[in-house]
This record gives structure tokens, sequence and C-alpha cells, in this order.
């Protein structure tokens, strides 16, 4: 909760709600109007509104500033590891960590299980790089025309690749999400990641056998695999592939597992995948430092596989990261201006129970996401909003963070309108809601969200210690979350 130099009467619900509004409207203009996914203007936007009424009932810009600073304090750690995310990203590529896995991934489509393989393969891609829609992008553009010369259709396979492309990337430790999550609930990376296992994984158990089912009744030949066949020799032909190239992807885990923190294992992969580079690949330093910050640049003729073998380096980081500053300063703004507090109390009289814990928090994640279609405000806002609620009921926030990224990266490309249902449906060229219902995975995982909350299983409760803390440290949670305690 914010403080005041002088006492601010708190305005009424409708006047704090006033510039979440507006920020909403504008938004959706930048969306809709001028068909522009990029939200960073209108939340910048946003800030300035949120200052206007604030300084409009008397309170001074320097409150608002050191409220925009503390939740933007809170996201530092996770902007640390989004740099070494692309660092890591174009290392595993120049190192042949990604095409090895692309690679192996595609030696074992058949037609028989080609929607379970379709979505393992996406769900592998992300995990190992942290983006679905890098994946959709690229990966997906090819298995679409696979499953199209099998007979599959198009809806099909979108969904499968969607389930796979997203579940990779919500357990990922690469994903910016990931790490952007359990930073704003006050959790660390490892314990987000393990808690997201109970609805995750039975969701995408579920799923494969579904594709399984579907899958069993379409037949064909992979006559018309002829580009996937091209893709994996232009791998052959370019990096050398094999499975000491996998080491890094098998430190990152084995590490991740044993619970270490979050940036020495990002550091250890970046350095065996740059050894291999060196060593394996034939790669010069003065190019692998030029790599490391720009991104590798793919150059093998073959469109698909330059296209997704082209990303990576810090500087890739840069639309996410001023994204997420803005995001967590438009947040800011409003906890300081009384938004986040008038929305508090209306929640505090809805939500009962644990089954309304939950709910309300999937409920929170899912408006914001509707209402402003951008994935990254729909992890910020329902996060700060709601922590303090999980600790005042004696709930873990790795039970929020868990809803959060159920709702919020999950079921982002399901909203026709939101950031990834756009980009998915643009990308594979199949309208959103055709895919969206066999896009199993991503909506069976809220659901046993739900079940686990009905039901009192997989929501820790915090031990005495935690209890008697104060919501309002957040520099020890973010200390703890950057050491990955």
């Amino acid at each position: 909760m914010s403080t005041h130099e002088a006492p601010v009467r708190a305005p009424s619900f409708l006047l704090a709600v006033a510039p979440l509004l507006i920020t909403t409207v504008l938004l959706m203009v930048q969306f809709f109007v001028f068909q522009d996914f990029t939200p960073h203007v209108p939340l910048a936007l946003g800030i300035v509104i949120c200052g206007l009424f604030a300084m409009a009932r008397g309170m001074r810009w320097s409150v608002i500033e050191e409220s925009m600073l503390k939740v933007v304090r809170v996201g530092l750690p996770a902007i640390f590891i989004l740099m070494c995310v692309g660092m890591l990203i174009s290392a595993w590529i120049v190192s042949g960590t990604v095409p090895t896995l692309i690679h192996f991934g595609f030696g074992y489509l058949s037609a028989g299980s080609f929607l379970v393989v379709t979505c393992l393969i996406c769900s592998l891609i992300s995990l190992m790089t942290g983006t679905s829609w890098g994946t959709v992008g690229t990966v997906g553009l090819a298995l679409m025309g696979v499953g199209e010369g099998l007979g599959v259709p198009a809806y099909l396979t979108g969904g499968a690749l969607v389930s796979g492309a997203f579940f990779g990337d919500k357990m990922s430790p690469l994903s910016e999400t990931t790490n952007l999550t359990p930073a704003v609930c006050g959790t660390d990376l490892w314990s987000h990641i393990r808690g997201m296992m109970a609805t995750t994984v039975p969701a995408m158990l579920v799923a494969l056998c579904l594709y399984a089912w579907i899958g069993s009744g379409y037949e064909g030949s992979l006559g018309a695999a002829g580009n996937v066949e091209q893709i994996r020799v232009a791998i052959e032909q370019h990096y050398q592939v094999g499975l000491v190239t996998l080491l890094p992807a098998v430190a990152v885990v084995v590490l991740g597992m044993l619970r270490a923190p979050a940036l020495p294992v990002m550091f250890t992969g970046i350095l065996l995948a740059c050894a291999l580079a060196v060593f394996q690949q034939g790669i010069e330093l003065k190019t692998l430092s030029t790599v490391l910050h720009s991104g590798h640049v793919s150059q093998t003729g073959v469109e698909a596989v330059d296209k997704l073998l082209s990303k990576g380096g810090i500087m890739s980081m840069t639309w996410v990261i001023t994204l997420t500053l803005f995001a967590l300063g438009f947040v800011g703004a409003l906890e300081a201006y009384g938004t986040l507090d008038a929305i508090r109390r209306k929640l505090d009289q809805i939500i009962k129970g644990r089954f309304g814990l939950v709910l309300g928090s999937q409920a929170s994640v899912l408006g914001v996401g509707t209402l402003i279609g951008d994935v990254y405000t729909s992890l910020v806002l329902p996060g700060q909003l709601l922590k303090d609620k999980y600790r005042a009921m004696g709930y873990k926030p790795t039970t929020l963070s868990r809803s959060i990224e159920d709702c919020g990266t999950l079921c982002s490309p399901l909203i026709p309108w939101n950031m990834g249902g756009a980009f998915v449906s643009s990308a594979i060229g199949v309208p959103t809601v055709l895919y969206a219902p066999v896009a199993f995975a991503c909506w069976l995982s809220p659901l046993f969200g739900l079940l686990w909350a009905a039901l009192g299983w997989f929501m820790p409760r915090i031990d005495a210690d935690e209890a008697v803390q104060a919501p309002e440290e957040t520099g020890a949670e973010v200390a703890e979350w950057g050491t990955g305690r």
C-alpha cells in the first residue's frame, strides 16, 4: 500500500479505476484500430494519465515516482535473467544444441502419431528456447504443411502445436513470463516451476492422450513432408549434430532440479554452449562475442531454418524488457493513486475460501488479458493485487504465480484480440476460434487448478516465520528470488 507525505482522501471506486479504464481504451485503439500489437506507448500514456489523476487530487509526483520505482525493483532480477536468456538462446544455436533438438525431433514424425509428435516437438523446442512465438512461427509452420499433406485438418494441427509451444514456454526457465511472474508474486524461479507442474503436467498428459485418440482416425503418408526433410538436411550440412551438443541443456535441467540459483544456472549454460561453439562448431571468439550481443543470423539458404535459428542475443530482449518496465511502472502508478487498493477492497468482499481465492485469481488474469490484450500486464497487475491476499489467507505465493501463468501464459493464444491469439492466428493462418477448442493443454491447466483448489491439494501453506513477515518486504522477496533459495 502506498504512503503519502500528506493525507489524501481515497477516491471513489469509479474515479479510482478511471485511469485503468482509459488506458484499456487506448490499448484497444492501438490493437484494433491501428492494428499495432505493441502496447508500449499506451502503457506509457497510462502512467501519465494516472499521474494527472493523482496530482489533481493533491498527490505529489515524488510519491507516484517512488511507488513506480518500488514495483519496478521487483522485476529487476527478471530483467537481468532476460538478458542472460538472450545470450543463452544465441549460444545454444551456434553450439548446435537447438539444431540438434530440431533434427532429432523431426526424425520421429509418423502418420499415426502426427498430432502427438507435433505437440511434443513444439513443447521441447519452446522449453529449450523459452519462446512460444518463435516455435509457432517457425517449426509450427513446417508442421502445418506436413499436417496438410497427411490430411489432418489445419485446426487440429494448430491446436496441437499451440498446446506444445505454450506448455514449453510456460515451463521453461528461459521464458520471460516464467521469470517475471514469480518476481511479481514474491517467490523464486524454481519454486514457481515446480508449483506449476501440479496443473501443467496432468493437463499435458490428458492433451497427449486426446491427440493420440484423435490422430488414430487419420491416415496418410509422409510424402508431403519434403519440407521437413529439407530442414533436417540443412541442419546436418551447417551444424555438427550429436548428443554432445545437448550438454548445455542437460546441465541447465540438472542444476535446476538441484535448485541452483537462476543466474548461475544461466551462465553455466552459456559458458558450456560457448565452449561447444568454439571447439565443436569452429566459431571464432570475435564472432561469438557478436552473437551473444546481437544474436545469431542463420545462413543455410533454407527459409524455415534461417527464420528459426536467426535469433537470440542481449539486444533481442529489449522489446520485452522495455514492455516489462512500462507494465511495472504503470502498476506502480496505479498503486500510488489508489486504484489497486480500491480493487482489493472489492475483491475482499467477493473472495471467500481457497476455491474463491484461486477462481478470483484466474478471473482477474483472464479479465485483464481480455480487456487489455497484453499478456505482460495480465501477469503483473493481478500479481500485485492478490499477493497480500494469499499471504493473509496463509498460502504460499507459488499458488498465485501458478494461477497467473495458467490463465496468463496459456490462455493468451485462446483470446482472438490478445497479443498471443492475434500472433498465432496470423502466423499459422487458422482463426483463433477454430484451434482454441483443441488446444487442450492451454485450457485444461486452469481447470486442474480449480480442481486442486476445490480438493485442497497442491496449495502449500506458509509456515509461521513466513506468516509474520510484512507484505511490504519487497526487497527481501527480491533478494530471495534472485538467489534461487
